[in-house]
């Protein structure tokens, strides 16, 4: 995949993010240290990393859900770091939201032509332009017409998270943050909405924040990629690149990781993820070692 070479549509810069402890006097917990990454115009980062290691914070502190305690997030040169609640709500034109779980992010009660419909009647558009709205909403994402008075529970998971897509983009962004918006889906199903989501960026140019845990799906859909561990970013650069012959040890460890259709490989593989781990178990046991 190829990217665009003009300004970034999104930096952030040297960004910390810290939760206070729950405790009287307890020390505050940080989650993300120093983090700089940047994603320009009709182009996929993909954040990858396992659980716990920052990455849906990243995505959350860039939706203004994250306490931003030093740095810089900036959306076309205008800091959305410390943004407030009425700014945060002239922002949802330019930065939209694919959360994992579709079901739990669409209102069961509603109807889908009433979930798609709502975000362009809170920005003010008229029934009339709203409903022909919903109806290319639903032709964007390959749903049929008459989804427009079914309840979100008549549909499969994917179909579902092509609704959570259609609301997405209902507002036509620049940018949508994708947390983990494949993991709970089947492998063929993960296939087609991986591939809706490459369409949609062909079509309309938007970019994405693309967070997985996954080396395959953000080699599928990324045009550059980072990798985070225990709260910092510990390697980054061209997808083909850090998602096949990654330099930095744990970017290793989870390319091992990834499972393979070969059980010979797949036997190798845990091997060499086995050796790998021992190495850098050793390697820290020397260096706290010199440090005492």
């Amino acid at each position: 995949m190829t990217a665009t070479s003009e300004a970034p549509l999104l930096s952030v810069q040297d960004l910390v993010v810290e939760y206070p402890s729950q405790r009287f006097r307890g020390k505050s917990f940080r989650a993300l240290t120093d983090i700089n990454i940047s994603i320009g115009r009709g182009e996929t980062l993909g954040l990858v990393g396992e659980s716990g290691s920052g990455k849906t914070t990243l995505g959350r502190a860039v939706l203004g859900l994250a306490p931003v305690t030093a740095g810089k997030i900036m959306l076309e040169g205008k800091d959305i770091g410390h943004a407030t609640r009425k700014e945060r709500r002239a922002l949802s034109r330019d930065l939209q939201v694919v959360f994992q779980d579709p079901y739990t992010s669409l209102n069961p009660a509603l109807e889908i032509g009433d979930i798609l419909s709502e975000p362009l009647s809170v920005q003010g558009m008229e029934p009339a332009a709203a409903r022909k709205r919903v109806k290319e909403l639903l032709d964007q994402v390959n749903l049929p017409a008459d989804a427009i008075h079914r309840l979100p529970r008549e549909f499969s998971g994917g179909q579902r998270q092509r609704v959570a897509i259609a609301r997405a983009l209902a507002l036509s962004p620049k940018l949508i943050v994708c947390d983990e918006p494949v993991s709970a889906l089947d492998l063929t199903t993960q296939a087609r909405v991986l591939d809706l989501f490459l369409q949609i960026q062909k079509d309309t140019g938007v970019s994405y924040l693309f967070v997985s845990h996954d080396l395959d799906v953000v080699r599928h859909i990324s045009h550059r990629v980072a990798v985070m561990y225990h709260g910092e970013i510990v390697e980054q650069g061209p997808a083909d690149v850090v998602t096949r012959t990654p330099e930095h040890p744990y970017t290793q460890r989870l390319l091992l990781a990834s499972p393979v259709p070969d059980p010979d490989r797949q036997e190798q593989r845990r091997a060499d993820r086995h050796r790998l781990l021992e190495t850098h178990r050793q390697q820290h046991e020397q260096a706290g070692a010199l440090a005492s």
